[in-house]
């Protein structure tokens, strides 16, 4: 019992530190696409989420934590004047950053639990955060496609 409040206070205290340090990154900054952000040419331009994930038969269902920390919503398309399609852009990398940036901080778990509980918190951390990157990423591709 003592390991599974630590592990959720761990969570909770990771999650809020990630997703507030995204936040408050700059938009230049996040802006810059990297290695692991950037659009592959075996997704076809969102296809694969399409076909293999099926990503749009689920997509509504993962939650929206975007304006949480003073972002955006990601929900709905914004108008394309004002630079609404950029900014959700910038807003669907950011996300993207932000759920890669969960993932990488996984492995602290392995610092205090055995074995089996390490893996059951890195099937959370999966469960948790690659369904938001697998919509973030086919989102991102169709927003290239409108630009």
């Amino acid at each position: 019992m003592t390991m599974r409040i630590i592990n959720a206070t761990a969570w909770i205290v990771l999650g809020v530190s990630v997703g507030v340090w995204r936040a408050r990154q700059s938009v230049e900054s996040v802006s810059r696409v990297g290695w692991w952000t950037r659009l592959r040419d075996f997704e076809r331009g969102g296809a694969v989420s399409v076909r293999v994930f099926r990503v749009r038969a689920w997509k509504a269902l993962v939650p929206e934590a975007g304006t949480w920390f003073g972002g955006m919503s990601k929900k709905r398309l914004p108008a394309r004047h004002d630079g609404g399609l950029r900014r959700m852009a910038v807003e669907s990398l950011r996300a993207e950053k932000t759920h890669l940036s969960m993932l990488a901080v996984t492995p602290v778990f392995a610092l205090w639990n055995a074995a089996p509980a390490f893996a059951a918190n890195v099937a959370l951390s999966l469960v948790v955060n690659v369904p938001p990157i697998i919509v973030t990423r086919f989102n991102r591709h169709r927003l290239a496609r409108l630009a």
